[in-house]
């Protein structure tokens, strides 16, 4: 595809190829989100900082009936002026202390309804030390809550697309450029974790990232026809150890070039570099993602 002007920017040819990759490779996104994607990876926001999904869905559209791009069907939307579910559980902000097995049964809940996503927003901004955003292509979120001596919510998780490119694990991986692009939709990035400040209970932290490895697989698959393979996610080492992780068996890979994903141009390189810790969800995770192994 030749270079396009449309809106407010011009589009090189290596950025509409990657766009014609991003549709290729993630058949299982709706529309939206394809479009925040692309926003994503281009950096293509507003002057407030919101990403441009109006524009990028309309130019997907264009490289649809231009190109032939290959865009998924439009999804039907819920009807309007439904009423938001009132909160069921109380936003207890009272100190909760102890170990696992006192608050135990530990419930991940998918969220889904109108009050659950204001409560995951309002958490997410409120108490991540990298606040609430949209998240990166297919996303799936949870609040966690506890059982005893009451039920309570405790903390929240977010699931996203893995990374595009990311050198230390596409290395301990060892995928060529085509098996990347065929199976990248099956690495998962665990990309926000918080548990309330108020929350002490030990080993809560790993015994939720051990429960998280065995449940989301079942509900990823079943909201986009994909099976994940791989799970991943970037601590900053200056807040915390990852001691979590290690705890509940996760591989520590190493450290990122601390670019991130707008840095297109590597003008922030090794300004924030993160801890990459993996969990892989099949024994052969590796050789599947290279597409050596049958699933």
């Amino acid at each position: 595809m030749k270079a396009i002007q449309f809106k407010d920017r011009k589009f090189r040819e290596s950025e509409l190829e990657m766009i014609r990759e991003v549709v290729t490779s993630c058949q299982g996104l709706s529309r939206q989100e394809l479009a925040n994607t692309v926003c994503e990876l281009l950096g293509w926001r507003r002057a407030n900082g919101k990403l441009k999904t109006w524009e990028s869905k309309q130019l997907l559209e264009r490289l649809e009936a231009e190109h032939g791009i290959g865009l998924p069907a439009l999804r039907s939307t819920k009807p309007k002026g439904g009423g938001t579910r009132i909160p069921d559980l109380p936003l207890e902000k009272e100190p909760l202390c102890g170990s696992v097995s006192e608050v135990a049964p530990v419930r991940l809940r998918v969220v889904e309804s109108g009050a659950d996503q204001q409560r995951f927003r309002h958490f997410v901004g409120q108490y991540h030390y990298l606040g609430y955003r949209m998240a990166f292509g297919a996303q799936l979120r949870y609040l966690i809550e506890v059982s005893r001596p009451e039920s309570r919510l405790v903390g929240c998780l977010q699931l996203s697309s893995g990374a595009w490119k990311m050198g230390v694990r596409d290395r301990w991986i060892g995928w060529d450029e085509a098996a990347r692009r065929r199976h990248l939709q099956q690495v998962v990035n665990q990309s926000r974790f918080l548990i309330l400040p108020w929350v002490r209970v030990r080993n809560l932290a790993s015994h939720i990232l051990g429960q998280m490895v065995r449940e989301f697989p079942v509900a990823w698959q079943r909201r986009y026809g994909i099976r994940p393979l791989l799970v991943e996610t970037l601590v900053d080492g200056q807040r915390y150890a990852g001691t979590c992780y290690q705890a509940a068996n996760w591989l520590y890979l190493g450290l990122t070039q601390g670019r991130g994903r707008q840095d297109r141009h590597h003008q922030r390189h090794g300004a924030c570099p993160k801890k990459v810790f993996v969990y892989p969800l099949i024994p052969q995770a590796r050789a599947a993602l290279r597409g050596e192994a049958s699933r």
